[in-house]
């Protein structure tokens, strides 16, 4: 491009074919405009780095997948945004001025220190995608979890999961320390600092053993009799015990108070009393008969089942992942 008597560039444009008027005004680039709106893109810089390597706008299109005509107005486009002309165009070729250049020398490190972010950003995610946390209550980790698990290896082979069971509160604790990346809950309300989805709906059942009096009442079981009967529960916290005592009022003190729906099953089979549990735990038990499910009236113990993770952090990568096989 042409010089003053100083040896410093000439004037934007001073290069007759270069196409380049430094008037159009177009772009702000006074010091006080938005970083982002006096540098030009990757693309464009991409662009410019493939001019000077190859010396052929039309061939630099080409490699960059991109028409002639687009790469033109996008090197136009940046010579206006930085208020100097980059190259000039002839029918032997393109080939950079003085001033496009030193910009093409500055471009290859920005070119060369965005290539490196790429690369440690897709680190962190492999790191991120190489393990899953996941804390769920009793319920569904014992009997949902299972089936979206073997779901998610078929997608994710290389994730290593692992699984923290424990009540409603507890998941709770673990996903706002930073302990779980996606947990499950059954309890009534979602706890507070976390986002939610429902999941699926459960059900609530009132089941004994085959010799206990209420398997040959004649008439359903009231509300207020479950109520005031010592009933084999989970401890408190559990979702199962805030959807029980929300629907009836309050409970009578349990008959045994037991930290996971296994036991509290195994106690109702044995004939230690009666349990209130989830339908999904009891399927198998309720066919052979060892257990027997009592007839509600008055009541009905419905409940959302929903997937949780901390407020304004929606899941990504394999949590992501696991709770759409959840839908």
């Amino acid at each position: 491009m042409g010089t003053s008597s100083s040896g410093a560039p000439g004037p934007p444009g001073s290069s007759g074919s270069s196409g380049f008027s430094g008037s159009s005004g177009a772009f702000d680039t006074s010091p006080a405009a938005p970083l982002a709106h006096r540098v030009p893109d990757l693309g464009a810089l991409s662009l410019l780095l493939a001019v000077a390597r190859l010396g052929s706008l039309g061939r630099a299109a080409k490699e960059l997948g991109i028409t002639q005509p687009a790469a033109s107005s996008r090197i136009r486009s940046m010579e206006r945004q930085l208020g100097v002309a980059l190259v000039d165009r002839s029918p032997r070729g393109s080939r950079l001025t003085d001033a496009g250049a030193l910009v093409t020398d500055w471009a290859r490190r920005i070119v060369e220190a965005a290539e490196a972010f790429d690369v440690g950003a897709q680190a962190l995610r492999d790191r991120r995608d190489s393990r899953l946390r996941v804390a769920a209550s009793m319920t569904i980790a014992e009997y949902l979890l299972p089936g979206w698990l073997i779901a998610l290896r078929t997608q994710r082979p290389d994730t290593a999961v692992s699984l923290t069971a424990g009540n409603s509160t507890a998941v709770a604790e673990r996903l706002l320390a930073g302990e779980a990346d996606l947990g499950f809950v059954e309890g009534l309300t979602v706890p507070n600092g976390l986002d939610a989805a429902v999941i699926a709906h459960d059900r609530l059942i009132v089941v004994t053993a085959p010799g206990h009096a209420w398997a040959r009442r004649g008439k359903p079981l009231g509300a207020r009799e479950l109520a005031a009967t010592p009933l084999i529960l989970r401890e408190e916290g559990s979702g199962t015990r805030q959807v029980l005592d929300a629907a009836l009022g309050g409970l009578a003190r349990p008959l045994i108070e037991l930290s996971s729906t296994t036991a509290v099953k195994a106690s109702a089979v044995n004939g230690a009393g009666p349990a209130v549990l989830s339908e999904l735990a009891v399927g198998e038990e309720l066919t052979s008969r060892r257990l027997v499910r009592i007839p509600l009236e008055g009541v009905l113990l419905r409940r959302e089942l929903r997937a949780v993770w901390p407020t304004g952090h929606r899941p990504t990568g394999p949590a992501r992942d696991l709770l759409s096989l959840t839908r």
